[in-house]
């Protein structure tokens, strides 16, 4: 008989900023972890991406406001870590480009320790659940 709590808001709030504690730990001093989202997506996009996009992107999968991405953005171009092109792109500069692949790989080990040894049967029922709650809450965000 499992003593595990229900599957809830809290459980997983508390999964997320405990991981998101660990994540942030990698990065250097003065770096946020919304800007290692964003240099994510970045790179994610093959290296550069529009900034409308990328504020999109913010808004839309992390739920930041609309000024707060644009912060974030602002930052990371004043950082040297994006630079604008023609055509409205942000691109990584070399140093956004080291900073993103070593927290990814960081972010790659903490995940190999925190999920490396859980049965892919229970991984899999999660990802499962915990994708049909972020549908149901963004439809629901969407209605208003």
């Amino acid at each position: 008989m499992s003593t595990a709590p229900p599957v809830n808001g809290q459980v997983i709030g508390m999964a997320h900023y405990a991981t998101r504690a660990l994540a942030e730990r990698l990065l250097p001093q003065g770096a946020t972890f919304h800007q290692a989202l964003a240099l994510n997506a970045v790179e994610a996009a093959g290296g550069a991406v529009g900034r409308r996009a990328l504020v999109e992107r913010l808004t839309g999968a992390v739920k930041l406001g609309v000024p707060a991405a644009e912060a974030t953005v602002t930052e990371l171009t004043h950082d040297g870590l994006l630079e604008e092109r023609p055509g409205d792109l942000l691109a990584l500069t070399p140093a956004g480009d080291a900073l993103i692949q070593s927290y990814k790989a960081g972010v790659a080990g903490i995940a190999a320790e925190l999920y490396g040894d859980l049965p892919a049967e229970d991984l899999a029922a999660a990802g499962r659940v915990l994708t049909e709650v972020t549908a149901r809450a963004d439809a629901m965000l969407a209605a208003g």
